[in-house]
């Protein structure tokens, strides 16, 4: 795989032909969040707890994801909790939308961690901005739910900077970007299956998936920086996106958040 960026100066023919013959080092690992996996691909069951005007996208993200070669069809069921409070069920990943108020985000993911493993995880989709006529589109939708359902299962970004070109793997753009232009990332790339072959690439024992996973649910973990504890990463524009707070349980919980435009404390950013 090839990984060829639309960002930054042009390249020489020369150059290209160099770096054609390289393959792709996956380098957008969310830190080294993973979850723990036996010795077959991982089976994440994903709970379903939106409405019809999301059904398509959550559909279209999961058959997505489920590309990668380290990922097994989940069980795509109903979900385990209510849309609005959208509380983590242990060993899932919970998908819901609500209108969660004039937050500043489109989306969020969180994850909590014990002994270094994503043992739940949920997806927020705010239809505060999304009932809106600026993110009531396709893509919109499509990019925030494929994004946050990627860094459950423990990818970064491949770019953060939203000013400059999209990222590109061999002509295909990526929803693992942060972008003011959708169209096109709607999807993941061949980097992105690359990073996530790189982060399941080992097993941890057949028992990994059943006894050893966590059976314990956190409280739902918030909707405002107040509930989400620390920030420890930002934007290039000055903006906190992933915060991490210790729960009473002692385990961490991990949030990533996908701003809208313009919004979001210390710092903002324009259309390009």
């Amino acid at each position: 795989m090839t990984r060829l960026s639309a960002k930054g100066a042009l390249i020489g023919a020369a150059s290209i032909a160099v770096l054609a013959a390289v393959p792709a080092l996956a380098t957008h690992a969310w830190s080294t969040y993973h979850w723990q996996k036996g010795s077959g691909p991982l089976d994440m069951p994903i709970g379903d707890n939106v409405d019809s005007r999301w059904e398509p996208y959550l559909a279209t993200a999961i058959e997505d994801w489920n590309k990668s070669t380290v990922i097994a069809a989940p069980a795509y069921s109903t979900g385990f909790t209510s849309p609005r409070r959208c509380a983590p069920v242990a060993n899932r990943i919970e998908v819901c939308n609500a209108k969660y108020g004039q937050t500043g985000w489109l989306g969020i993911a969180q994850i909590w961690l014990s002994n270094g493993h994503i043992t739940q995880g949920i997806t927020k989709l705010n239809d505060t901005y999304f009932d809106t006529a600026k993110y009531n589109t396709p893509s919109w939708r499509a990019l925030v739910t494929c994004q946050e359902i990627g860094h459950d299962y423990g990818l970064g970004h491949q770019d953060e900077d939203f000013g400059n070109a999209d990222m590109e793997t061999n002509g295909v753009q990526t929803c693992m970007d942060y972008t003011n232009l959708p169209a096109g990332n709607e999807h993941p790339n061949g980097h992105d299956y690359d990073q996530l072959a790189s982060i399941y690439n080992h097993s941890e024992g057949a028992a990994a998936t059943t006894v050893a996973r966590s059976t314990q649910s956190e409280a739902a973990g918030g909707d405002t920086p107040s509930d989400w504890g620390r920030a420890i990463a930002f934007t290039r524009d000055g903006r906190p996106h992933v915060f991490e707070r210790t729960t009473a349980s002692g385990r961490k919980m991990i949030t990533h958040v996908f701003w809208a435009i313009g919004q979001g404390p210390g710092g903002g950013h324009s259309d390009h």
